[in-house]
């Protein structure tokens, strides 16, 4: 077993071994109770706990109220009502006067309630009465959902004291004492019981609105037991998120390894493949090369045989210069083909230019050239470079053998994705429809086989006596 593995293992076992503790909760109630014109209401507590005044303890009470009624509905009065036989106690929720969140039927009086045994609770939503200036309660809302904790310290023989938290904190951490000073309240009450009572009315002035939605209703010895710590709180929680984050590392690493791995084997495929094309380039030129040799001592030999004619001298001298030209072209390719500088569209381009002013130098076609001002930094493949030449390299030899003109364009567009190349004449031109010599029958075929090799797209326009115009595309490959 992995390390990772190994350690979410433990974690698991120890969540099972070691749950975590119960919270000492004296009584609850989870279930939603709607509670509408209730009058003084009924026990809903059975008699699970109570408190007399000779008990000086301290219990915590907790409830969610989801109003139905709003500020619209006043006066009414609603809330969780303490009970002791016959006796009504300390309630919590909206007084009749209060219009707010607030306790009634308290041993003192709020400093913002106008009607004895009332006292507004502080909330962390205080509601504004003038630019700038806030009642320190809240108004009840209709859909407005809050959590209500109180505590009390008995007292005996005395009242007691009541600290009310309006929608407190309950997140990991939270405790009693650093609860916010703006949503708690302390007040005197009688607060003993043995019963207890959820209540909605109306008042004189009233309609009461549609009620009261309470729930989670609970009684405890602690404020800690109200505190909700989320799974993803927790420490086996959290353990087990980092046990998985190592195992997500790993399994990160070990898929960084592999692309590694794989970008490492396809440059070696590639620079293999680069490698390969080159040898082909060469061997192809070397075949060309080794043939031009050969002409040119076949030829010198017929000079020395035929030294005692001049005639003949002078024809084989003249086969003899131009076979040396066509090795020296020849070799050049040879070397522009394997120098690794050369896989560039720059270098393609400079290439093709120079190659044309060569082959129509000192002959009576004349080759303009149209040129873009600035070449991105583009790679090419070394057999895309190379097919492209070849098929330049064949249309302008076309033009200069067959065509008979006196001028050729040679004009070269360059696109963000891609790369135009005309070649026009002004010659003799010919019918595409006729049937052509083998050797430019061969020729146009060779261009045809070299555009589609490198995905480019070879269109040949001529008529007899219009001269002829090759345009030649093709999209640059991804980089």
């Amino acid at each position: 077993m992995s390390r990772p593995a190994a350690l979410i293992a433990v974690s698991l076992l120890a969540l099972l071994v070691c749950p975590p503790a119960r919270a000492r909760i004296l009584w609850s109630d989870p279930d939603a109770r709607t509670v509408h014109n209730s009058g003084t209401g009924l026990d809903i507590l059975g008699g699970a706990v109570k408190r007399t005044s000779t008990n000086n303890d301290a219990l915590f009470f907790k409830f969610h109220v989801d109003p139905l009624s709003d500020v619209g509905s006043e006066p009414y009065f609603a809330g969780l009502q303490l009970v002791e036989g016959s006796e009504m106690r300390l309630g919590v929720g909206n007084a009749m006067e209060a219009w707010g969140y607030s306790a009634f039927m308290t041993a003192e009086t709020g400093p913002s309630n106008a009607v004895a045994g009332e006292f507004n609770l502080k909330s962390a939503h205080p509601e504004p009465v003038n630019l700038g200036l806030y009642r320190p309660y809240e108004l009840v809302r209709q859909g407005v959902e809050r959590t209500i904790i109180f505590k009390v310290q008995y007292v005996p023989g005395a009242d007691d004291v009541v600290t009310v938290w309006l929608n407190p904190e309950l997140g990991r951490g939270a405790s009693e004492a650093n609860q916010p000073e703006n949503l708690t309240t302390k007040f005197k009450a009688k607060a003993t019981f043995d019963q207890i009572h959820l209540r909605e009315g109306a008042g004189d002035k009233g309609d009461g609105g549609n009620g009261w939605i309470f729930s989670d209703m609970a009684i405890a010895t602690s404020f800690d037991d109200f505190v909700v710590v989320h799974y993803w709180q927790t420490w086996w929680f959290n353990t087990l998120v980092a046990g998985f984050a190592l195992l997500a590392v790993t399994a990160a690493v070990r898929l960084f390894e592999k692309r590694k791995f794989q970008q490492r084997l396809q440059r070696i495929e590639q620079e293999s493949a680069l490698e390969r094309e080159r040898s082909r380039i060469a061997q192809d030129l070397h075949d060309e090369l080794g043939s031009s040799l050969t002409r040119i001592s076949l030829l010198s030999g017929l000079v020395r045989a035929d030294k005692d004619n001049p005639a003949q001298v002078e024809l084989h001298a003249g086969k003899l210069s131009l076979s040396a030209d066509q090795t020296v072209r020849a070799l050049e390719e040879i070397v522009w083909a394997v120098r690794p500088g050369s896989d560039t569209l720059q270098s393609l381009v400079d290439y093709i230019t120079h190659f044309a002013g060569e082959m129509f130098e000192g002959s009576p076609t004349r080759c303009r050239l149209d040129l873009p001002d600035d070449l991105p930094a583009r790679p090419l493949p070394p057999d895309v470079r190379h097919n492209i030449f070849l098929i330049i390299k064949e249309a302008l030899t076309n033009v200069l053998k067959h065509a008979g003109a006196t001028e050729v364009h040679l004009q070269i567009k360059i696109a963000p994705t891609s790369l135009e190349i005309i070649i026009a004449d002004n010659g003799k031109g010919f019918d595409p429809n006729a049937p052509a010599t083998t050797s430019r029958h061969n020729g146009l075929d060779n261009m045809r086989r070299r555009a589609a090799a490198v995905g480019g797209q070879l269109t040949l326009t001529s008529s007899p006596g219009t001269g002829t115009r090759m345009e030649f595309s093709f999209c640059f490959p991804a980089s």
